[in-house]
Protein backbone atom coordinates (compact mmCIF):
# COMPACT_ATOMS: atom_id res chain seq x y z
CA UNK A 1 0.00 0.00 0.00
CA UNK A 2 1.36 3.54 -0.88
CA UNK A 3 1.41 6.01 1.60
CA UNK A 4 3.29 9.15 1.62
CA UNK A 5 4.90 10.02 4.91
CA UNK A 6 4.41 13.43 4.43
CA UNK A 7 0.71 13.14 4.74
CA UNK A 8 0.95 11.56 8.51
CA UNK A 9 2.90 13.90 9.56
CA UNK A 10 0.29 16.51 8.29
CA UNK A 11 -2.45 14.49 10.18
CA UNK A 12 -0.22 14.53 13.52
CA UNK A 13 -0.07 17.82 13.45
CA UNK A 14 -3.74 18.30 13.10
CA UNK A 15 -3.97 15.84 15.69
CA UNK A 16 -5.73 17.09 19.11
CA UNK A 17 -6.29 15.38 22.13
CA UNK A 18 -9.99 16.02 23.95
CA UNK A 19 -10.72 17.25 27.15
CA UNK A 20 -10.82 15.07 30.00
CA UNK A 21 -14.38 15.26 31.62
CA UNK A 22 -13.99 16.79 35.07
CA UNK A 23 -16.76 14.40 36.50
CA UNK A 24 -15.73 11.28 34.88
CA UNK A 25 -15.79 8.59 37.25
CA UNK A 26 -11.91 6.71 37.12
CA UNK A 27 -13.86 2.90 36.54
CA UNK A 28 -16.06 3.90 33.78
CA UNK A 29 -15.37 3.67 30.16
CA UNK A 30 -18.88 5.12 29.05
CA UNK A 31 -21.28 7.69 30.36
CA UNK A 32 -24.24 8.54 28.67
CA UNK A 33 -26.03 11.12 31.12
CA UNK A 34 -29.31 12.21 30.18
CA UNK A 35 -28.97 11.88 26.33
CA UNK A 36 -31.96 12.65 24.00
CA UNK A 37 -32.29 12.00 20.43
CA UNK A 38 -34.60 13.50 18.48
CA UNK A 39 -35.39 13.29 14.35
CA UNK A 40 -37.56 15.05 12.12
CA UNK A 41 -39.12 14.15 8.89
CA UNK A 42 -42.00 15.08 6.63
CA UNK A 43 -44.28 13.32 9.14
CA UNK A 44 -42.68 15.42 12.25
CA UNK A 45 -40.26 15.05 14.93
CA UNK A 46 -39.63 11.87 16.93
CA UNK A 47 -37.86 10.73 19.59
CA UNK A 48 -35.71 7.68 19.14
CA UNK A 49 -33.59 7.91 22.55
CA UNK A 50 -35.86 9.33 25.61
CA UNK A 51 -32.96 10.35 28.45
CA UNK A 52 -31.08 7.80 28.55
CA UNK A 53 -28.56 6.91 31.57
CA UNK A 54 -26.09 4.51 31.26
CA UNK A 55 -22.55 3.92 32.83
CA UNK A 56 -20.27 0.72 31.33
CA UNK A 57 -16.94 0.16 33.22
CA UNK A 58 -13.42 -0.53 31.52
CA UNK A 59 -12.75 -4.31 30.86
CA UNK A 60 -16.80 -4.99 30.94
CA UNK A 61 -18.32 -7.03 28.06
CA UNK A 62 -21.65 -5.62 27.45
CA UNK A 63 -24.42 -7.25 24.94
CA UNK A 64 -26.84 -4.48 24.24
CA UNK A 65 -30.32 -5.63 22.69
CA UNK A 66 -33.83 -4.69 21.76
CA UNK A 67 -36.56 -5.15 18.74
CA UNK A 68 -35.50 -3.57 15.57
CA UNK A 69 -36.55 0.67 16.04
CA UNK A 70 -35.77 0.52 20.07
CA UNK A 71 -32.54 2.79 19.13
CA UNK A 72 -30.05 0.51 19.28
CA UNK A 73 -28.05 1.62 16.71
CA UNK A 74 -28.79 5.20 17.61
CA UNK A 75 -26.99 4.45 20.93
CA UNK A 76 -24.02 3.04 19.24
CA UNK A 77 -24.33 6.13 17.36
CA UNK A 78 -23.90 8.53 20.29
CA UNK A 79 -21.05 6.16 21.70
CA UNK A 80 -18.98 6.33 18.25
CA UNK A 81 -19.27 9.55 18.09
CA UNK A 82 -20.84 8.99 14.60
CA UNK A 83 -23.89 11.01 15.55
CA UNK A 84 -24.87 14.19 17.06
CA UNK A 85 -27.10 13.53 20.88
CA UNK A 86 -29.94 16.30 21.29
CA UNK A 87 -29.46 16.70 24.10
CA UNK A 88 -27.14 15.19 26.64
CA UNK A 89 -23.67 14.57 28.13
CA UNK A 90 -21.71 11.38 26.36
CA UNK A 91 -18.23 10.63 27.94
CA UNK A 92 -16.16 8.20 26.44
CA UNK A 93 -12.64 6.94 27.87
CA UNK A 94 -13.03 9.89 30.19
CA UNK A 95 -13.51 12.62 27.04
CA UNK A 96 -16.47 14.51 26.38
CA UNK A 97 -16.57 13.80 22.61
CA UNK A 98 -19.52 16.20 21.62
CA UNK A 99 -19.11 19.09 24.17
CA UNK A 100 -16.77 22.06 22.04
CA UNK A 101 -15.47 19.70 19.65
CA UNK A 102 -15.17 19.36 16.33
CA UNK A 103 -15.65 16.86 13.80
CA UNK A 104 -12.03 16.59 13.02
CA UNK A 105 -10.79 16.27 16.72
CA UNK A 106 -13.40 13.92 17.30
CA UNK A 107 -12.61 11.92 14.11
CA UNK A 108 -8.83 11.77 15.42
CA UNK A 109 -9.79 11.06 19.02
CA UNK A 110 -12.03 8.06 17.29
CA UNK A 111 -9.40 6.50 16.09
CA UNK A 112 -7.45 6.24 18.47
CA UNK A 113 -9.43 5.54 21.74
CA UNK A 114 -12.35 3.29 19.36
CA UNK A 115 -12.24 0.08 17.38
CA UNK A 116 -15.65 -0.55 15.62
CA UNK A 117 -16.37 -3.33 13.76
CA UNK A 118 -19.56 -3.76 11.35
CA UNK A 119 -22.02 -6.56 10.34
CA UNK A 120 -21.20 -6.01 6.75
CA UNK A 121 -17.61 -5.84 7.12
CA UNK A 122 -16.92 -2.96 5.34
CA UNK A 123 -13.44 -3.69 4.17
CA UNK A 124 -12.29 -1.17 1.57
CA UNK A 125 -12.41 -4.34 -2.02
CA UNK A 126 -9.34 -2.62 -3.90
CA UNK A 127 -6.81 -3.28 -0.85
CA UNK A 128 -5.48 -6.65 0.20
CA UNK A 129 -6.30 -7.39 3.66
CA UNK A 130 -3.14 -6.64 5.00
CA UNK A 131 -3.27 -3.18 3.56
CA UNK A 132 -6.89 -2.95 5.30
CA UNK A 133 -5.48 -3.72 8.14
CA UNK A 134 -2.96 -0.86 8.26
CA UNK A 135 -4.83 2.12 7.23
CA UNK A 136 -6.07 2.97 10.41
CA UNK A 137 -2.46 3.56 12.02
CA UNK A 138 -1.85 5.83 8.99
CA UNK A 139 -4.77 8.05 9.77
CA UNK A 140 -3.86 8.26 13.56
CA UNK A 141 -0.23 8.48 12.37
CA UNK A 142 0.27 5.86 14.80
CA UNK A 143 3.48 3.75 14.96
CA UNK A 144 6.22 4.39 12.64
CA UNK A 145 6.09 3.82 8.97
CA UNK A 146 7.88 0.80 8.86
CA UNK A 147 6.25 -0.76 11.83
CA UNK A 148 2.85 -1.24 10.03
CA UNK A 149 3.34 -3.68 7.99
CA UNK A 150 4.54 -5.81 10.87
CA UNK A 151 2.07 -4.85 13.22
CA UNK A 152 -1.37 -5.48 10.55
CA UNK A 153 0.33 -8.73 10.10
CA UNK A 154 0.62 -9.72 14.00
CA UNK A 155 -2.97 -8.84 13.91
CA UNK A 156 -3.89 -11.18 11.17
CA UNK A 157 -2.18 -13.83 12.75
CA UNK A 158 -3.97 -13.31 15.80
CA UNK A 159 -7.22 -13.96 14.22
CA UNK A 160 -5.66 -16.62 11.97
CA UNK A 161 -5.19 -15.01 8.45
CA UNK A 162 -1.67 -14.30 8.46
CA UNK A 163 -1.95 -16.95 5.16
CA UNK A 164 -4.19 -14.26 3.71
CA UNK A 165 -2.55 -11.62 4.03
CA UNK A 166 -2.23 -10.30 0.33
CA UNK A 167 -5.81 -11.28 -0.68
CA UNK A 168 -8.31 -8.89 -2.09
CA UNK A 169 -11.43 -9.21 0.41
CA UNK A 170 -13.57 -10.94 -2.06
CA UNK A 171 -10.89 -13.84 -2.07
CA UNK A 172 -11.92 -15.40 1.07
CA UNK A 173 -15.07 -16.03 2.81
CA UNK A 174 -17.24 -13.73 5.14
CA UNK A 175 -16.57 -15.12 8.47
CA UNK A 176 -12.72 -14.10 7.05
CA UNK A 177 -13.72 -10.77 6.00
CA UNK A 178 -15.28 -10.52 9.41
CA UNK A 179 -12.29 -11.26 10.93
CA UNK A 180 -10.19 -8.97 9.43
CA UNK A 181 -12.50 -6.12 9.92
CA UNK A 182 -12.04 -7.41 14.03
CA UNK A 183 -7.99 -7.36 13.45
CA UNK A 184 -8.42 -4.02 11.60
CA UNK A 185 -10.66 -2.52 14.74
CA UNK A 186 -8.05 -3.48 16.76
CA UNK A 187 -5.05 -1.73 14.06
CA UNK A 188 -4.33 1.01 16.83
CA UNK A 189 -4.73 -0.39 20.32
CA UNK A 190 -7.95 0.97 21.23
CA UNK A 191 -9.66 0.15 25.06
CA UNK A 192 -13.11 0.19 23.44
CA UNK A 193 -14.53 -2.09 20.62
CA UNK A 194 -17.37 -1.55 20.05
CA UNK A 195 -19.72 -4.11 17.05
CA UNK A 196 -22.82 -3.92 15.54
CA UNK A 197 -24.69 -7.07 14.99
CA UNK A 198 -20.62 -8.31 14.40
CA UNK A 199 -21.93 -12.40 13.92
CA UNK A 200 -25.30 -11.64 12.29
CA UNK A 201 -24.11 -12.91 8.78
CA UNK A 202 -22.02 -15.90 9.95
CA UNK A 203 -22.48 -19.40 10.59
CA UNK A 204 -22.23 -21.04 14.25
CA UNK A 205 -18.67 -21.79 14.13
CA UNK A 206 -17.45 -18.32 12.69
CA UNK A 207 -19.73 -16.60 15.37
CA UNK A 208 -17.81 -18.60 18.15
CA UNK A 209 -14.36 -17.87 17.18
CA UNK A 210 -15.49 -13.98 17.16
CA UNK A 211 -16.93 -14.08 20.39
CA UNK A 212 -14.15 -16.05 21.59
CA UNK A 213 -11.76 -13.11 20.46
CA UNK A 214 -14.29 -10.57 22.06
CA UNK A 215 -13.40 -12.88 25.29
CA UNK A 216 -9.97 -12.82 24.80
CA UNK A 217 -9.34 -8.61 24.15
CA UNK A 218 -11.60 -8.63 27.22
CA UNK A 219 -9.40 -10.66 29.33
CA UNK A 220 -6.65 -8.28 28.68
CA UNK A 221 -8.41 -5.27 30.18
CA UNK A 222 -10.27 -4.02 26.79
CA UNK A 223 -14.03 -3.09 27.54
CA UNK A 224 -16.43 -4.75 24.45
CA UNK A 225 -19.70 -3.05 23.77
CA UNK A 226 -21.80 -5.61 21.17
CA UNK A 227 -25.22 -5.12 19.67
CA UNK A 228 -26.99 -8.42 19.17
CA UNK A 229 -29.86 -10.33 18.75
CA UNK A 230 -28.51 -13.90 19.95
CA UNK A 231 -29.79 -15.37 23.37
CA UNK A 232 -26.33 -17.45 22.65
CA UNK A 233 -23.61 -14.64 22.75
CA UNK A 234 -25.78 -12.55 25.57
CA UNK A 235 -25.23 -15.06 27.82
CA UNK A 236 -21.55 -15.17 27.31
CA UNK A 237 -21.42 -11.34 28.17
CA UNK A 238 -20.97 -9.42 31.94
CA UNK A 239 -24.08 -7.76 31.12
CA UNK A 240 -26.79 -7.58 28.95
CA UNK A 241 -28.64 -4.13 28.37
CA UNK A 242 -32.55 -3.93 27.13
CA UNK A 243 -33.69 -0.89 25.18
CA UNK A 244 -36.96 -0.65 24.51
CA UNK A 245 -38.94 2.49 23.07
CA UNK A 246 -35.61 4.18 23.51
CA UNK A 247 -35.40 3.83 27.08
CA UNK A 248 -32.86 1.69 29.23
CA UNK A 249 -34.98 -1.25 30.67
CA UNK A 250 -34.01 -1.39 34.51
CA UNK A 251 -31.24 -4.68 34.51
CA UNK A 252 -31.85 -5.93 37.93
CA UNK A 253 -35.31 -6.58 36.94
CA UNK A 254 -34.69 -7.76 33.07
CA UNK A 255 -32.25 -10.28 34.68
CA UNK A 256 -35.08 -11.61 37.92
CA UNK A 257 -37.46 -11.95 34.86
CA UNK A 258 -35.65 -12.58 31.67
CA UNK A 259 -39.50 -14.48 30.08
CA UNK A 260 -40.93 -11.07 30.61
CA UNK A 261 -41.57 -8.95 27.23
CA UNK A 262 -40.04 -5.78 26.92
CA UNK A 263 -42.81 -3.69 26.88
CA UNK A 264 -43.69 -4.98 30.42
CA UNK A 265 -40.03 -4.78 31.70
CA UNK A 266 -40.16 -1.56 30.81
CA UNK A 267 -42.95 -1.03 32.82
CA UNK A 268 -42.30 -2.43 35.76
CA UNK A 269 -38.93 -0.60 35.54
CA UNK A 270 -41.47 2.75 35.24
CA UNK A 271 -43.37 1.33 38.65
CA UNK A 272 -40.00 0.35 40.08
CA UNK A 273 -38.67 1.85 43.53
CA UNK A 274 -35.45 1.66 44.79
CA UNK A 275 -34.21 1.73 48.33
CA UNK A 276 -30.79 1.10 50.28
CA UNK A 277 -30.54 -0.93 53.54
CA UNK A 278 -27.26 -0.58 55.54
CA UNK A 279 -25.10 -4.02 56.98
CA UNK A 280 -27.71 -6.32 58.72
CA UNK A 281 -30.46 -4.00 58.61
CA UNK A 282 -33.53 -5.88 58.88
CA UNK A 283 -35.80 -5.43 54.92
CA UNK A 284 -38.92 -8.21 56.08
CA UNK A 285 -39.81 -9.51 59.16
CA UNK A 286 -41.68 -12.99 59.30
CA UNK A 287 -45.18 -12.75 59.76
CA UNK A 288 -45.03 -9.50 57.21
CA UNK A 289 -48.38 -8.87 55.13
CA UNK A 290 -46.50 -8.18 51.52
CA UNK A 291 -47.27 -5.03 49.42
CA UNK A 292 -44.20 -5.40 47.15
CA UNK A 293 -42.27 -7.89 45.27
CA UNK A 294 -38.51 -7.44 46.13
CA UNK A 295 -35.86 -7.76 43.75
CA UNK A 296 -31.92 -8.26 44.66
CA UNK A 297 -30.29 -4.93 42.70
CA UNK A 298 -26.96 -4.86 44.54
CA UNK A 299 -25.27 -6.84 47.52
CA UNK A 300 -26.90 -9.97 49.46
CA UNK A 301 -30.15 -10.32 51.64
CA UNK A 302 -30.48 -13.33 53.91
CA UNK A 303 -33.10 -15.35 54.82
CA UNK A 304 -33.46 -15.97 58.39
CA UNK A 305 -36.21 -18.86 60.43
CA UNK A 306 -37.98 -17.54 63.41
CA UNK A 307 -35.03 -18.92 65.14
CA UNK A 308 -32.29 -17.10 63.39
CA UNK A 309 -31.22 -20.44 61.18
CA UNK A 310 -30.35 -19.09 57.73
CA UNK A 311 -32.44 -19.95 55.26
CA UNK A 312 -31.04 -18.88 52.05
CA UNK A 313 -30.09 -16.35 50.23
CA UNK A 314 -30.87 -14.11 47.34
CA UNK A 315 -28.17 -12.03 45.58
CA UNK A 316 -28.11 -9.31 42.56
CA UNK A 317 -30.70 -10.30 39.92
CA UNK A 318 -32.38 -12.81 42.32
CA UNK A 319 -35.69 -11.89 43.93
CA UNK A 320 -38.31 -12.96 47.22
CA UNK A 321 -41.73 -12.69 47.87
CA UNK A 322 -43.38 -14.39 45.16
CA UNK A 323 -44.68 -17.07 47.25
CA UNK A 324 -46.81 -14.64 49.07
CA UNK A 325 -47.86 -12.62 46.28
CA UNK A 326 -49.06 -15.17 43.92
CA UNK A 327 -50.67 -17.57 46.69
CA UNK A 328 -51.57 -15.11 49.22
CA UNK A 329 -50.57 -15.94 52.98
CA UNK A 330 -47.86 -13.57 55.30
CA UNK A 331 -43.80 -13.79 54.42
CA UNK A 332 -42.65 -17.13 55.77
CA UNK A 333 -39.44 -15.69 56.89
CA UNK A 334 -37.39 -12.71 57.99
CA UNK A 335 -35.23 -11.08 55.58
CA UNK A 336 -32.09 -8.68 56.04
CA UNK A 337 -29.11 -7.46 54.72
CA UNK A 338 -26.10 -8.95 54.44
CA UNK A 339 -22.28 -8.17 55.36
CA UNK A 340 -22.25 -5.17 52.75
CA UNK A 341 -25.36 -2.35 51.74
CA UNK A 342 -28.03 -3.74 49.84
CA UNK A 343 -30.24 -2.65 47.12
CA UNK A 344 -34.04 -3.77 46.40
CA UNK A 345 -36.03 -2.93 44.22
CA UNK A 346 -39.59 -3.10 45.01
CA UNK A 347 -42.85 -3.56 42.48
CA UNK A 348 -46.21 -2.36 43.73
CA UNK A 349 -48.15 -6.05 44.62
CA UNK A 350 -51.10 -5.03 42.63
CA UNK A 351 -49.02 -4.12 39.16
CA UNK A 352 -46.54 -7.64 39.61
CA UNK A 353 -49.53 -9.79 40.10
CA UNK A 354 -51.79 -8.27 36.73
CA UNK A 355 -48.44 -8.23 34.58
CA UNK A 356 -47.49 -11.95 36.04
CA UNK A 357 -51.17 -12.93 34.93
CA UNK A 358 -50.78 -11.26 31.06
CA UNK A 359 -47.29 -13.48 30.99
CA UNK A 360 -48.36 -16.90 31.26
CA UNK A 361 -44.77 -18.29 30.70
CA UNK A 362 -43.37 -15.97 33.11
CA UNK A 363 -46.10 -17.06 35.43
CA UNK A 364 -44.98 -20.71 34.79
CA UNK A 365 -41.41 -20.33 35.30
CA UNK A 366 -42.15 -18.11 39.06
CA UNK A 367 -44.21 -21.19 39.89
CA UNK A 368 -41.63 -23.80 39.25
CA UNK A 369 -39.01 -21.18 41.35
CA UNK A 370 -41.38 -21.11 43.72
CA UNK A 371 -42.07 -24.67 44.77
CA UNK A 372 -38.71 -25.28 44.77
CA UNK A 373 -37.86 -22.86 47.18
CA UNK A 374 -40.81 -23.56 49.62
CA UNK A 375 -39.12 -27.20 49.13
CA UNK A 376 -35.95 -26.02 50.11
CA UNK A 377 -37.19 -23.67 53.04
CA UNK A 378 -39.08 -27.00 54.24
CA UNK A 379 -36.32 -29.01 54.37
CA UNK A 380 -33.74 -26.33 55.76
CA UNK A 381 -36.62 -25.63 58.73
CA UNK A 382 -36.86 -29.13 59.68
CA UNK A 383 -33.22 -29.37 59.46
CA UNK A 384 -33.48 -26.46 61.99
CA UNK A 385 -35.13 -28.32 64.81
CA UNK A 386 -33.04 -31.15 65.01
Amino acid sequence: MNVNPSVSASRAKRKVDLVRDADSHPDAMIELRGVIKRFSNAAGEFTVLKGVNLTIKRGEFVSIVGKSGSGKSTLLNMITGIDHPTEGQVVVNAADIYTGVSESQRSNWRGKNLGIVFQFFQLLPMLTLLENVMLPMDYVSLYDFDERPKRALELLELVGLEKFANKLPVLVSTGQQQLAAIARAMACDPPLLVADEPTGNLDTRSADTIIQLFERFVAQGKTVVMVTHDPSLTSRTHRNIILSDGELIDEAISKALPKLRHRHMLEFTKLAQTRTYQPNEAILAEGAELDSFYIVKQGEVELISQNGEALAWRKAGEFFGEVELLHGGKFGASARAGKMPVEITTLPKSEFVRVIHESPITAEALEQISQQRLEAQQVAKEFSRR
